[in-house]
């Protein structure tokens, strides 16, 4: 299989969130973006004492996105200001359309509120087009059972959340056409993972140790970015030592400008302003706790 080669690599840095730290990899001052992928926060592993919640993020807005939520290990309850609610565990996933304006909040499920644990998952903010940035918002409750999971050669597994792997498709529907793949090698084993051309891609390595494409070796918390590099048809990854899990991601990018306030991703800055009008005039409707 002819491989891509490497456009970045970017360490995961430490971000300090109202007292909370996530890990981020996207965006940095190296990569804005990775159409159509906005951000990606990496919270966790947190050891949770009973009664303790180390997200605990109340209401607040979006517009003109998609937040989408792995979640690994322990426990969160959704709500939003369209009445959806969503309770995960680890293996679960939830992915949300924020499209013309909802309002939310994550904070720990009751069960991992009473009784501890560890808490570790990743956020992700996936662009939409401008055509859709004021659709319907809506609310996929992704639960591990529903994810088909495919059993590697030479050992380890891959999860098909959304797009396709090996004849399987993954239950979550999308605006734009993407792969999002939850990978985890066993030490010493591999996987070929082609990637359709015309897509952008990326891998972030949550921890452990691989070999890329036969050449150089990574560890996690990192993010590899990529080139398009003309008819590469994928990347190969080798598992050293140790178990390696990664999120591999690739997108057909959406090739349109991008202007980001805060929770709101736009086109253009009027569309911006907009959007903070209709928040406070209570257009993306009403959450009150």
């Amino acid at each position: 299989m002819k491989t891509r080669s490497v456009a970045h690599i970017i360490p995961a840095f430490e971000l300090d969130m109202g007292g909370t730290i996530v890990k981020q990899s996207l965006p940095t001052q190296q990569v804005e973006q990775i159409d159509p992928f906005l951000l990606l926060h990496h919270f966790g592993p947190y050891d949770i004492e009973a009664g303790h919640d180390p997200l605990d993020v109340g209401p607040h807005p979006h517009r003109g996105f998609e937040p989408v939520t792995f979640l690994y290990s322990g426990g969160l309850l959704h709500k939003d200001s369209r009445n959806n609610v969503g309770e995960l565990e680890g293996g679960d996933v939830q992915w949300m359309t924020s499209g013309m304006g909802i309002i939310h909040s994550e904070r720990g499920s009751k069960k991992m509120l009473d009784e501890g644990g560890t808490l570790e998952g990743i956020q992700l903010w996936v662009n939409l087009p401008a055509k859709d940035k004021m659709v319907i918002p809506r609310y996929q409750d992704i639960k591990a059972a529903d994810i088909p999971t495919v059993n590697l050669e030479h050992g380890g597994k891959l999860r098909v959340v959304a797009g396709e792997f090996n004849g399987k498709s993954g239950p979550a529907e999308t605006f734009t056409e993407l792969n999002a793949w939850q990978l985890e090698l066993v030490g010493g084993t591999g996987a070929e993972l082609p990637i359709p051309v015309s897509h952008n891609a990326l891998v972030y390595l949550l921890d452990g140790h691989v070999k890329l494409n036969d050449n150089f070796d990574y560890t996690g918390p990192s993010l590899l970015h990529f080139r398009n590099d003309g008819e590469a048809e994928g990347i190969t990854l080798e598992g050293m030592a140790e178990n390696t899990r990664a999120l591999i991601l690739t997108g057909e990018p959406i090739g349109e400008k991008v202007t980001q306030y805060g929770p709101f991703v736009m086109n253009t800055q009027t569309e911006i302003m907009q959007a903070m009008r209709d928040y406070q005039m209570g257009k993306m409707g009403v959450y009150i706790e």
